[in-house]
């Protein structure tokens, strides 16, 4: 029976594990690599790490820390941060990652990702899209930790990144990041129905309820989260976890 993939995606702020409410307040959590570490034990499916001030100070995720993960790691990674050329994915890659996580770089030159695919296959290449409502209705796609609007709809921006050859989607609701409310789940169905690839549900992912939604209701087959597997109990106490097998068996 097909299961879909449970994902902790991890940030990143100067080496340190850290996560955030709306893109903003980033909490540190703690060591990425003691994380890594844990999830190893709890059997997680796959593990996303995005460096989130990559973009905005024009730098690259470490490779010495990819290096590290890929030391500890017992399941595939994926990594993001101020990923710009053939030759940053391929060091990526090289350093131990299976995919590579692509944001304002798509949106500045999607012609990126189709050498990209190109290049390495689009198994290879997630784009992730980062979506928050316009001050007038409608959604838009941002990039740079959310700080910068690209103008962009974000149907047809994934459609745009599924034609240049990503091979997966990483939908984001900025506005539900970090609020364990659930995901927006109109929004990643709209996506989920206008391409063919893999689209991985993000943000807002709070409750196993939530999981299941983002499955059986948006149609997602993978489903990240961040707070859901850093935090434990409504005063969001520090625990790293992740769901036994039986409770994501949908």
């Amino acid at each position: 029976m097909f299961r879909p993939r449970v994902i902790p995606v991890l940030l990143l702020k100067n080496q340190g594990l850290v996560k955030s409410k709306g893109f903003k307040d980033h909490n540190y959590i703690g060591d990425p690599i003691n994380a890594v570490r844990i999830f190893n034990d709890l059997k997680a499916d796959e593990l996303v790490f995005l460096d989130i001030l990559a973009s905005k100070n024009n730098s690259l995720v470490s490779l010495d820390f990819v290096r590290d993960v890929g030391e500890e790691a017992n399941m595939p990674f994926a990594v993001g941060g101020g990923i710009k050329t053939i030759q940053h994915i391929r060091e990526i890659i090289n350093a131990g990652a299976e995919k590579v996580v692509i944001n304002s770089s798509a949106a500045e030159n999607p012609e990126f990702i189709k050498n990209a695919s190109e290049e390495f296959g689009s198994s290879t290449i997630t784009v992730c899209l980062d979506v928050k409502k316009k001050m007038f209705g409608g959604l838009q796609t941002w990039t740079k930790g959310g700080s910068f609007s690209t103008g962009r709809n974000p149907i047809d921006f994934a459609k745009l990144m599924e034609q240049m050859g990503a091979g997966e989607l990483i939908i984001q609701s900025i506005e539900n990041d970090g609020k364990r409310i659930g995901y927006d789940i109109g929004m990643v169905k709209s996506i989920v129905d206008a391409v063919t690839i893999p689209v991985v549900a993000l943000g807002g992912a709070g409750t196993i309820g939530h999981l299941k939604q983002g499955y059986k209701e948006a149609g997602a087959k993978g489903l990240a989260a961040g707070s859901m597997f850093v935090y434990q109990g409504s005063s969001a106490g520090v625990l790293i976890n992740y769901p036994d097998r039986a409770e994501i068996d949908f």
